[in-house]
């Protein structure tokens, strides 16, 4: 932070001060000191109860934080005492030692002793305002995207399951002659698992290039990490190959407890 916040009197007083964010000197001031500088609020001029000569000094620089939620970027923002103007609409924040909620019939009791015509609206704590307005949207994004995820991972392992089991099926004949030649359970169960594995990691190479291609339009989508996360392709692919090789185990161990003889008269 740099320069200084309002003062009591100043607040009282109505002073045509102001305290701006980092994003806005950026915007506006960019490569200047902003103390000192007058910016005009031409929206103050346009109120029922308006601003004449709208023009404040600012005063101070505080760093940014995300209002507008924790996906989208900070938004440059200016602060002026509540006084100037009796039309905006006004916030009261008050630190209790007790239960916030429990204290919330004396603020309400306060506010209107002062202005019985003030209406009350969103009230609460600022631990449940956060969650409603600030991870409420990313928290129901996270699920949806679990369900789904989880959906596919599931889709994933039954179609490889079901290709192996019926590609299996299909040479059935010739591992009952492979086993009859001297091949052993082992050797039968990892040609299976090898030919599952080779279409997983078909499917997992055209995945990562695919993802790598699309890469500017999933970042529009994600939240906390980057398309191109290392770990994110790197642990994705490898979760894919684990549930594919769970996939081809059952398969394989079908395949390597055929009875030769039975296998042999198999059409």
């Amino acid at each position: 932070m740099d320069g200084r916040g309002f003062t009591e009197a100043e607040v009282a007083g109505a002073r045509k001060l102001a305290v701006v964010n980092q994003t806005f000197v950026k915007k506006y001031l960019p490569n200047e000191n902003p103390i000192g500088k007058q910016v005009k609020i031409a929206q103050l001029a346009e109120f029922d109860d308006p601003v004449k000569e709208p023009m404040f000094e600012i005063i101070g620089l505080v760093a940014d934080a995300k209002n507008q939620g924790l996906q989208d970027p900070a938004l440059p923002e200016i602060w002026v005492p509540y006084t100037v103007t009796g039309s905006a609409f006004r916030g009261i924040l008050v630190r209790t030692a007790r239960e916030p909620l429990s204290m919330l019939n004396a603020v309400e009791h306060e506010v209107w002793a002062t202005d019985s015509n003030v209406a009350l609206t969103l009230t609460g704590t600022l631990e449940g305002y956060i969650q409603q307005f600030s991870y409420a949207g990313p928290r129901f994004g996270f699920l949806l995207m679990t369900i789904f995820g989880s959906i596919g991972l599931i889709l994933v392992t039954i179609g490889v399951y079901s290709v192996l089991a019926y590609t299996t099926a299909r040479r059935t004949q010739e591992i009952g002659i492979r086993m009859a030649l001297g091949a052993e359970g082992s050797h039968v169960l990892g040609m299976v698992i090898r030919m599952g594995l080779r279409l997983v990691a078909i499917g997992v190479g055209i995945g990562l290039i695919v993802s790598v291609a699309l890469g500017r339009v999933i970042a529009t989508q994600l939240w906390g990490v980057s398309a191109y996360d290392a770990w994110t392709l790197a642990c994705v692919p490898a979760l894919l190959v684990v549930t594919g090789l769970l996939a081809c185990w059952i398969p394989a161990r079908r395949a390597a407890r055929v009875d030769p003889l039975v296998a042999l008269r198999y059409e």
